[in-house]
């Protein structure tokens, strides 16, 4: 992504944003399933705190 930092006006920023976004090479698919990596909370008793 392009650094916009320098830029104050809003649309200009959108428009250097979007532009560069346009250019950039396209993401590899995933290999694993979304949210497969996340931290599994195991089920506690009621009232207790999860985290």
């Amino acid at each position: 992504m392009a650094n916009t930092k320098s830029i104050t006006d809003k649309l200009e920023r959108k428009k250097v944003k979007r532009a560069s976004r346009k250019k950039a090479t396209p993401k590899a698919p995933r290999t694993y399933a979304r949210g497969s990596q996340k931290r599994k909370v195991k089920k506690m008793a009621r009232g207790t705190s999860k985290r």
